[in-house]
């Protein structure tokens, strides 16, 4: 499929560096606008998923997935909601397990492969017949969890259309690698701050089940991958969890139109997160890699970013 190296992405003067975009939509953007109504889903495994809508009355749904330590409330979930909202579409804006402001149930967490839980919420969209289609968008962790699914279900996809992934570590390890690096300490550390808050009350849910010690010191995702990610879901380390879940490896069984959209100066994303090679073996799958844009940035004029335009575009024509 089309692999565009420059796509039409023009930001603002004085938004053209990466850190720039990266930042400023997390800091300073508000989006006005929406009426959400919040739905706990209760799982199957006896945990829960916080739900919240955006209804217009469409027969189509968007289904946004946040990213790493974010919740249905910020702004970029915000944004894509509102500018599905605004092109005819119903959203649907879900919480990972532990990030509603409610610890979950369990002794888990949410990870970059836990599809279990997208299709769950997809299934919930799907149970009363209100939606002729759906669209399923994610963001960074979110964005990596939503290919993966879109693979898994290969020719099998149901109601689902199509989907989008935006700003995606779609190789955990080249991700986690480049993440360890000087340039991105200061996004690292407030990471494992709020990575580490979310172990230190499963210690206190569960005494004696979660081993804090590991936290002293902890300065990489491999670290945290391999003392918490990987016990507490079945994986043997992070080199195992990052293998058996990163995106790229599922691309190739997609079977539904699927947009990627990387920044090539995305701090977080390393050379492999770019499947150049697979978006074009693949007719299903378009990536989109312009040359700036940050990390979930792509901040443009309007009142919709570029990143919305561009994502709800390609889902309707789909």
């Amino acid at each position: 499929m089309p692999v565009e190296s420059n796509p039409s992405f023009h930001p603002p003067w004085w938004l053209r560096n990466a850190h720039a975009q990266t930042l400023w939509p997390s800091l300073v953007r508000k989006v006005p606008g929406l009426s959400w109504q919040r739905e706990r889903l209760e799982l199957a495994d006896g945990d829960f998923l916080d739900l919240d809508w955006s209804r217009t009355g469409s027969r189509r749904l968007v289904v946004v997935t946040h990213g790493l330590e974010g919740n249905s409330r910020r702004a970029y979930v915000a944004g894509m909601a509102r500018a599905a909202n605004r092109r005819g579409w119903d959203a649907l804006a879900w919480n990972f397990r532990g990030c509603s402001g409610e610890p979950n149930r369990l002794c888990r967490s949410y990870h970059s492969g836990a599809t279990e839980d997208l299709a769950a919420v997809v299934a919930r969209a799907a149970r009363d017949g209100a939606y002729d289609r759906v669209a399923v968008v994610g963001f960074s962790l979110g964005g990596n969890l939503t290919l993966k699914y879109l693979g898994e279900l290969g020719a099998a996809p149901g109601l689902v259309c199509g989907g989008a992934g935006l700003s995606v570590p779609c190789d955990l390890r080249a991700a986690a690698m480049k993440m360890a690096g000087p340039a991105c300490a200061f996004y690292m550390r407030r990471f494992l701050q709020d990575m580490g808050g979310k172990m230190r009350e499963k210690a206190r849910q569960f005494p004696g089940h979660v081993d804090l010690s590991a936290l002293e010191g902890m300065t990489t995702f491999q670290q945290f991958d391999d003392a918490f990610t990987g016990p507490m879901h079945g994986f043997q380390d992070a080199e195992d969890y990052w293998a058996k879940c990163s995106a790229k490896r599922f691309l190739p069984r997609i079977r539904v139109p699927t947009l990627v959209l990387n920044a090539l100066d995305d701090p977080f994303l390393a050379p492999e997160c770019f499947p150049f090679a697979e978006a074009t073996a693949n007719d299903h799958v378009t990536l989109d890699a312009p040359s700036l844009g940050g990390h979930v940035g792509f901040v443009s004029a309007g009142a919709d970013y570029w990143s919305e335009r561009r994502t709800i575009e390609f889902l309707s024509a789909a």
